[in-house]
């Protein structure tokens, strides 16, 4: 098929040259769909393609944007709260309960600073009981960095959430940051006010495998209208049911089908086989034949049988491995964007110097490293692939819109 772009320079020089017709065309398709109000993309770079490999809608990296990003960020959320209510000022946010994890801290930290950029005062939340031991109302935390955290204790009452200490504090919306792969004890029913992102598409619902696969009609839709091959913006996939890592019950059938899958893909390429419930780089194993999953010992077993909070991976995404050619100090990268209500505000490179350019880079070793993209305009030569790694997350999330509608209309 004869396509007005055919490779990946071309690919990014049409970004660059019609960054305005491409943001104006995801504009359109997004303002028929629910949006995210968080979403982080993984975004990988190899000698053939761009692709997403991974999105994510409740974000955990906010300390690794740029300073400029995050009032671009602050922008994004100011414009999704005026919509709620002018002038909206409580907000909020219910993070993840592992508040051991100091650097999430941090990135709570920054999260509610952007936050507050948009003119907003900012209270951190949780329904969580176990965070709150000994009949505590409070917890004061210290991150990484040295900021200090205060999270209070939050009931449900009359659909609201309410602060015992604070009982006259009444929020104008919630901004949720818990991924929900072990869902929260909260009727979400019965809460009157607005939830971002909705709670509906935690990982206890959510599955990797329907995210590519409506990413991948938008890729071929985006591709259709410029007249791109869609081979330059999409990792091949393919999927597995019903398998069990601890009794090896299904592990010969995936095998089988990795090794099937291995014929349609470039010969020096992987397989990147994720659990298709997974976060935080949980359940992943890179295979280069079909025998490691045959010969896949006890230890690798364990690490894709169950992931974050002893959510138990039944269903993989089997995934062309998108061999990355970015380094950061001469050790493997790739991109991670974040984006507020589908527009792409912020990013950072994740860098692993214990990692090949072909092995899951979201791993221990992993450095981040500032990358700021708030200044991308057309026909700017030399932001040619932040550009690109904008455009590729901003149709990653329009997928993931979809997802959403999907799962909204599911409840």
């Amino acid at each position: 098929m004869n396509y007005k772009v055919s490779t990946k320079e071309e690919f990014e020089k049409f970004v660059c040259e019609n960054w305005n017709a491409i943001n104006t065309y995801i504009d359109q398709e997004q303002s028929k769909l629910p949006q995210p109000l968080t979403s982080s993309v993984d975004v990988r770079e190899s000698k053939y393609k761009f692709a997403p490999v991974d999105h994510n809608m409740y974000p955990a990296g906010f300390n690794n944007l740029c300073s400029k990003d995050l009032l671009n960020c602050a922008k994004h959320f100011k414009e999704v709260f005026e919509k709620i209510k002018p002038n909206l000022i409580e907000v909020a946010i219910i993070p993840e309960s592992h508040t051991k994890n100091k650097f999430y801290l941090d990135h709570l930290y920054r999260l509610a600073d952007s936050i507050s950029m948009s003119e907003t005062k900012v209270t951190l939340v949780s329904p969580d009981l176990e965070m709150f031991q000994d009949g505590v109302e409070s917890v004061e935390l210290e991150s990484h960095s040295g900021y200090k955290i205060k999270i209070y204790k939050a009931e449900v009452t009359e659909g609201e959430f309410k602060v015992l200490l604070k009982p006259d504090q009444k929020f104008e919306v919630i901004v949720l940051n818990n991924d929900q792969s072990n869902p929260l004890a909260v009727d979400w029913k019965t809460i009157k006010t607005p939830v971002l992102p909705s709670p509906y598409v935690g990982w206890y619902r959510r599955q990797k495998i329907l995210h590519f696969e409506h990413y991948e009609r938008v890729a071929n839709k985006f591709c259709d209208h410029f007249g791109i091959n869609p081979d330059l913006i999409q990792a091949k996939f393919t999927s597995m049911d019903n398998l069990n890592f601890n009794t090896k019950e299904g592990l010969d059938a995936l095998a089988d089908k990795v090794e099937e899958f291995f014929k349609s893909l470039h010969p020096e390429a992987n397989v990147f086989v994720k659990a298709s419930q997974g976060t935080y780089g949980m359940g992943i194993s890179v295979v280069s034949s079909a025998e490691e999953i045959r010969s896949m010992n006890r230890k690798v077993r364990n690490k894709m049988d169950v992931g974050k909070n002893n959510l138990k991976f039944t269903s993989m995404l089997i995934q062309e491995g998108v061999e990355t050619i970015v380094k950061y100090d001469d050790a493997p990268a790739e991109v991670t964007i974040y984006l507020i209500n589908g527009h792409s505000c912020g990013g950072f490179m994740r860098t692993n110097p214990l990692k090949t350019s072909q092995g899951n880079l979201n791993a221990q070793g992993m450095i981040y490293r500032k990358f700021c993209i708030s200044d991308v305009r057309q026909n700017n030569d030399h932001q040619i692939k932040e550009a690109v790694y904008s455009t590729i997350a901003r149709l990653s999330t329009l997928g993931a819109s979809y997802e959403m509608k999907y799962l909204l209309e599911t409840i």
